[in-house]
Parts: C-alpha cells; sequence; structure tokens
C-alpha cells in the first residue's frame, strides 16, 4: 500500500530554455522586457560585456550592477536608489546565485514603497510585496543554488549577524535561459562547493516533510546524476558533467521551491551571518553528511522517510564508491571541500548557530525534528 497524496501546488517560472547556445537568445528576449534595464552581473564586469553589447545593439539603456559577494541589506539598498534613480522598467541577472538573489531582490523591492526590512523574514516583518515585482529574466554562470527558479533571494543582514530571505511567490523569474557553456571553465573549489549545494537541494527536497509526487520524480533522476557528474568533473573538464550540473541545478531550485528544504540549509543561513565570506555551497557540502546521518538516527521504524533515506543513501554509495553518508563526508574531504573550522565557525559558536536553525523556515521541511543538542553534534562532527 502506498502513502496517500496529499494536495500541493508547483510552482515554475513561465519560460525556461536550456541548452548550449541558448545564451545567444539573451539579448532580444531581455529587450522585450524593457527599455531601461538593470543588468546585475558578478564581480569581475568584463564577463557580462557580451550581453550588455548585445543589449546595447537592441537599443536597451543598462545599468550594470556589480555583485561581487553574497547580497546584503546595505548593497541591496544602494543598488535600489541607482535602479529607482535610472528609472528601470526590467532587471536581468548574470552569474551565480548571488548576482541572481541580487537581482531578484532588486525586481521585487524596486517598484516598492516599503523598505526591505517591511518583507525580509526572521530579522523583519516577513509581509507579502505590496506591488508586482519587475520583468526579472536569469542566466546562471554556475550549477549550484537554482536560484534562477525560485521564489525567493537570500540577503545577509550584518547588524542582525543573519542570512533571510526575501520571499514572494511572484518573485520566481519571468525567463530563465540555462546555458552549461557559461560555466565551462569555473574553478574546481567553485565546481565542488557550488556542485555540493546542487547535490544537497535534489536531496533535501526529495526527504521533506513536504515532498510531493512531482519532485520525487525529479529528484530521484537527480540525485544519481548530480553525483555521477560531480564525481568527473573533480578529475577534469568535462563539458556533458557540466551540462548535468546545470540540470540537477535547476532541478534542486525547482525542487526546492516546492517542497522545502531541511536542516543543511536550516543551519547554512545563520552561519552564512556569522561567516559571511564561507561560501554558501562549501558550508551546505560540509554540514550535508552530518545532518543525513542525525536525520536518519532520529527516524522511527515505520517512518514515511525511512526508506527515502535508505534510497539516498544508496545512490551516494553507487555513484561515489564510498560507504553512505560517512563516505560522502571522506569523498568531499579528498576532494578539497573544508570544514566548518576551516570557514571560520568555532565549538563557541555551536549553540546559537543551533538556537537560530530552529527558527529557520528551511528547518519546516527536515523529515524529522532535532533538538538543539543533535544540530549542535552536526556542527561539531562538520568541522
Amino acid at each position: 500500500m502506498t502513502n496517500p497524496i496529499l494536495p500541493f501546488g508547483f510552482a515554475a517560472p513561465r519560460e525556461i530554455r536550456f541548452g548550449r547556445g541558448v545564451a545567444a537568445e539573451a539579448a532580444p528576449r531581455i529587450a522585450a522586457m524593457g527599455r531601461r534595464l538593470a543588468l546585475v552581473h558578478g564581480a569581475s564586469g568584463a564577463r557580462a560585456d557580451w550581453l550588455a553589447s548585445g543589449l546595447m545593439a537592441q537599443g536597451v539603456l543598462a545599468l550594470r550592477i556589480a555583485c561581487g559577494a553574497e547580497p546584503d541589506l546595505p548593497a541591496l539598498e544602494a543598488a535600489l536608489a541607482q535602479a529607482r534613480a535610472a528609472g528601470v522598467d526590467a532587471v536581468a541577472a548574470l552569474g551565480g546565485g548571488a548576482a541572481i538573489d541580487m537581482g531578484k531582490a532588486l525586481a521585487a523591492l524596486i517598484p516598492s514603497v516599503t523598505p526591505p526590512l517591511t518583507h525580509l523574514e526572521v530579522v523583519g516583518e516577513g509581509r507579502p510585496l505590496g506591488v508586482d515585482p519587475l520583468p526579472f529574466a536569469a542566466l546562471p554562470t554556475t550549477a549550484g543554488t537554482g536560484a534562477e527558479v525560485t521564489k525567493n533571494a537570500v540577503i545577509g543582514v550584518p547588524e542582525a549577524r543573519r542570512k533571510v530571505s526575501l520571499r514572494d511567490a511572484r518573485m520566481i523569474p519571468d525567463v530563465v535561459l540555462i546555458d552549461p557553456a557559461l560555466a565551462d571553465g569555473t574553478p574546481r573549489a567553485v565546481t565542488l562547493a557550488s556542485g555540493l549545494d546542487a547535490i544537497t537541494q535534489v536531496i533535501e527536497p526529495f526527504l521533506s516533510s513536504r515532498a510531493n509526487p512531482l519532485t520525487d520524480a525529479l529528484c530521484r533522476a537527480a540525485i544519481p546524476r548530480g553525483l555521477a557528474a560531480l564525481a568527473r568533473l573533480m578529475q577534469g573538464e568535462d563539458a556533458d558533467a557540466r551540462d548535468d550540473m546545470a540540470v540537477v541545478a535547476l532541478t534542486g531550485g525547482l525542487a526546492l521551491a516546492n517542497a522545502g528544504l531541511g536542516a543543511v540549509h536550516g543551519l547554512a543561513g545563520p552561519i552564512g551571518g556569522l561567516a559571511p565570506a564561507a561560501p554558501h555551497g562549501a558550508v551546505c557540502g560540509a554540514l550535508l553528511p552530518a545532518v543525513m546521518l542525525a536525520n536518519a538516527a532520529a527516524l522511527y521504524p515505520g517512518h514515511p522517510a525511512v526508506a527515502r533515506m535508505q534510497e539516498a543513501e544508496g545512490m551516494v554509495s553507487e555513484a561515489l564508491c564510498v560507504e553512505g553518508w560517512a563516505g560522502l563526508a571522506d569523498w568531499s574531504r579528498r576532494a578539497g571541500l573544508p570544514g566548518l573550522s576551516a570557514m571560520g565557525v568555532t565549538p563557541a559558536d555551536y549553540p546559537a548557530l543551533a538556537a537560530a536553525a530552529l527558527g529557520s523556515s528551511s528547518m519546516r521541511g527536515n523529515p524529522v525534528p532535532l533538538s538543539q543538542a543533535v544540530l549542535e553534534r552536526v556542527l561539531a562532527e562538520s568541522a
């Protein structure tokens, strides 16, 4: 007898275009969205010159906004002031998850008459947007966060030492162009960290208490695909593996937007606020094995997630030729992933981080409740 299917919904962008070469479609598609554009890109503006030139040829005036690190509230407020002064009527983001999150936040808040804290979760009021966002297009250049298809933007709030979400169903991008060639040649350490983030984001929704048949179908195929592709990329550049990882990142974004996440991301948010220089993907990769072991230990016989946990662990073992979650931890360290201690997290931080994680929205999807003591042990095991 199978478990009954509970009511669910499924949200996704209006249009997703995937494949090598689709970046060539970007300028005309974005030009159709607005004539005064905010173009958000990473620290190196040179990597966005091709798109800026293409937009100029289409008659689009582009205000270029660099996002060289994960966005925080002061940077967002400064970018908002620039964009409003320029009369921006659409936004596009070309880059990794940080640039895309900045772009999503700008598109959401440029038309708003209320300050960002009105809409930020945890540290603010968490209110829905008062008006519709501007049109927004996303072009990811890394395969990791899946931010190109989600309905939230993660923003650091330095005063609160937290990273929190700006979230609204209307923030899902309108047009998403995923060209895996944009990620070719990504440095190995970035590939590892972003790849483990993408893999975490197909494992956690698969185990989530909010999983549904559509997210199950996506995640079951993506978990082994992502593990195998990442293993190949750790051996050397591989275009087919880049394609596979781009699919997995897309899948993870769709899955988490519709089924939620779990304790890995519940802890990663507070860690990001404490150690803002720590790459989000590396944090998730460091936490994943210990969180999965803690979940497995907390599941009681007959719990609906027991079989899923065994299935996911089996995929890890087979794809990487390791022994389950503990083997994944060893594999990641051998591949060069740092532990939390190398990213600035100390034992003195564990109680506050665990307490903050318990209040995170991501924890609501975890398949089983975990106590603060268990979360502190997870942090210690991930050091």
